[in-house]
């Protein structure tokens, strides 16, 4: 039968024809392909027939091992068999953070400590402790994204202190849903680790004053003292109340540190420009511990008949009180004052040393805020829960975070802003009972 070529591509259409070509494309590439397989075969069963030849085998056996050979060659190739983990001799081109953060290998667990601080086992523990929080609809518009990703994202905006831009980018994420996975991590972090941040009791309290005790101080609590976390000039607020004596816009945080580094007591919020001795007496602190609700142990006795029910360890710019043991300070110091003075100010590293921990692994607190004053409350509340995580946790910490690169050129260690100007103190009386407890304490580190 006689078909008129030409007639039946008239009658085809534009769509029709492309699928036609298509199709015969599709035939002749399986086609080369199976030649070529069939090559590859060929010559993959010469090699080794000729191999085992030259080792004597029959060619019953030779048969029956080529077959075991191509079984797992199959069974390797369609993934029946695991692989070996690869070692990141270089680094990975995926899709962003979050996806190196999905890999499972020998080297998750370094990725891990640089971009969220903390090891996987600790994430995910974490991950877990909030999902309940996180846990969102799914609806007929997108996907919603999980827990993990949210949780991950929000470690490590405050981990790196970059913008939500470069941030949400890494993550494959819009801007939008970067500030709410950190809202949300932030609110959640406050309720489901509300405790966290405690005064300590028991056991753990035990600890504490065992440390101290160690240091020369019995019966001390803990260590006080003050950072700035720099923000942009305020809207709506009086400018001048922020304007730090540094020159910049700030807000002050107060902690209390065992030795261990853990925060005990957190209370941030009020004006760069004001003093130590008004944020102390502002602070819940100062009212437990008047009230005779901060220390409640038994009172310890010491030498020359002092008695004590408790203390924290600060610097000159703290008043002196029963429950606040400052430094003698001053130019022509005894010298007992002088190894006072040098053995708490020893104890008192602890302070910085806690801060340098904190801004150094949650970066963000190194650079100002661009943001309103509840959210940064909140966000400092946050990172001081997952420090005292990573703390419980043994998360070691790296000294390098303490060091950056200036705009000079040179590395420098990083400034913690803890300097300030110290109050000058009244050295005439020593009827108070501050001023005996601290005689006290020179007399019986003096013994030692």
């Amino acid at each position: 039968m006689d078909v008129d070529v030409d007639a039946v591509h008239d009658t085809l259409s534009k769509a029709e024809r492309a699928a036609v070509a298509a199709t015969v494309n599709m035939i002749l590439i399986r086609c080369q392909l199976q030649r070529t397989e069939g090559r590859i075969r060929a010559a993959i069963r010469a090699r080794w027939k000729k191999t085992l030849q030259s080792i004597h085998v029959d060619e019953e056996g030779s048969g029956a091992i080529w077959d075991d050979v191509l079984q797992v060659c199959y069974a390797m190739g369609c993934g029946a068999f695991p692989r070996a983990t690869p070692r990141w001799w270089m680094k990975r081109r995926t899709g962003g953070v979050w996806e190196d953060l999905r890999q499972c290998d020998d080297a998750t667990e370094d990725y891990f400590k640089d971009k969220l601080r903390m090891s996987p086992r600790v994430f995910r523990e974490i991950a877990e402790a909030l999902s309940p929080f996180l846990q969102r609809c799914v609806t007929f518009y997108r996907e919603p994204l999980q827990p993990d990703l949210i949780v991950a994202f929000a470690l490590y905006k405050w981990a790196s202190g970059e913008t939500y831009e470069s941030g949400t980018c890494s993550f494959d994420i819009g801007r939008k849903s970067g500030l709410v996975a950190v809202r949300d991590v932030t609110s959640a972090l406050l309720s489901a680790y509300r405790d966290k941040i405690s005064w300590p009791t028991g056991l753990q309290k035990a600890v504490v004053l065992r440390a101290f005790a160690d240091k020369g101080f019995p019966n001390c609590h803990g260590c006080i003292d003050c950072t700035h976390i720099f923000i942009d000039k305020p809207a709506n607020c009086p400018e001048e109340d922020y304007y730090d004596r540094k020159h910049r816009f700030s807000v002050q945080a107060q902690v209390v540190v065992a030795l261990n580094l853990r925060l005990l007591d957190v209370f941030v919020g009020y004006p760069g420009n004001c003093h130590d001795v008004r944020i102390v007496h502002l602070s819940s602190l100062w009212a437990r511990a008047e009230a005779g609700e901060l220390f409640t142990g038994p009172p310890v006795m010491l030498p020359f008949g002092v008695r004590t029910n408790g203390y924290l360890l600060g610097d000159n710019g703290y008043p002196p009180s029963e429950w606040v043991v400052v430094p003698y300070g001053g130019v022509s110091q005894h010298p007992s004052e002088i190894r006072f003075d040098n053995k708490q100010k020893t104890a008192r590293g602890a302070v910085e040393r806690a801060f340098g921990r904190l801004k150094g692994m949650w970066r963000l607190f190194l650079r100002s805020h661009k943001t309103n004053m509840e959210t940064l409350l909140q966000q400092f509340g946050a990172v001081c829960i997952l420090h005292n995580i990573l703390i419980d946790a043994g998360i070691p910490f790296d000294d390098n975070l303490l060091w950056e690169v200036g705009p000079d050129g040179a590395r420098r260690r990083v400034d913690l802003w803890m300097h300030r100007l110290l109050r000058q103190m009244c050295m005439e009386s020593s009827m108070g009972d501050a001023l005996i407890l601290r005689d006290a304490l020179v007399e019986r580190m003096g013994t030692q």
